[in-house]
C-alpha cells in the first residue's frame, strides 16, 4: 500500500506541476501576443505620423522656396524624413531583439522540476 499512495502522490504532484506550467506558457503566450500588437500598432502610428509630417512639410516649404530653392528645400526634407523613419526603424528593431524568448520562462521551470523530480527519484 505504501508504494501505490507514494505513485498517486508522485501522479498528483507531477499533474499539478504541468498544470502550473502549463498556465504560465499560455500567460506567456498572452504576453508575446500583446507585445507584437503593441510593436505593430506603433509602428503603424509612426508611419501614418511621418507620412503626415512629409506631406505638410514638403507642400510648406515647396510653397515658401517655390521661386528661389525648391529643389534644395525638397532634398533637405527628403534627407530630414529619411533621418527619422531610420530612427524610428531602428528603435523597433533593437526593441525587438531585447524581447524575451517565447516561453523563455515556462522552459526554466520545466527544467528546474525535471531537475527536482529527477534527483528525487536516483535518491530514493
Amino acid at each position: 500500500m505504501p508504494l501505490a499512495h507514494a505513485l498517486r502522490q508522485f501522479t498528483s504532484t507531477s499533474i499539478g506541476i504541468l498544470q502550473t506550467r502549463a498556465e504560465l506558457a499560455l500567460v506567456e503566450a498572452e504576453e508575446e501576443a500583446l507585445r507584437y500588437f503593441t510593436y505593430l500598432l506603433l509602428s503603424l502610428v509612426a508611419v501614418l505620423c511621418l507620412g503626415m509630417v512629409l506631406l505638410l512639410s514638403v507642400t510648406l516649404v515647396v510653397a515658401i522656396y517655390w521661386d528661389t530653392y525648391r529643389i534644395a528645400s525638397i532634398l533637405a526634407l527628403i534627407g530630414l524624413f529619411l533621418l527619422l523613419a531610420a530612427g524610428l526603424g531602428w528603435r523597433v528593431v533593437a526593441s525587438y531583439r531585447r524581447k524575451p524568448r517565447l516561453l523563455d520562462n515556462t522552459l526554466t521551470e520545466l527544467r528546474q522540476d525535471a531537475s527536482i523530480l529527477g534527483n528525487a527519484v536516483h535518491h530514493h
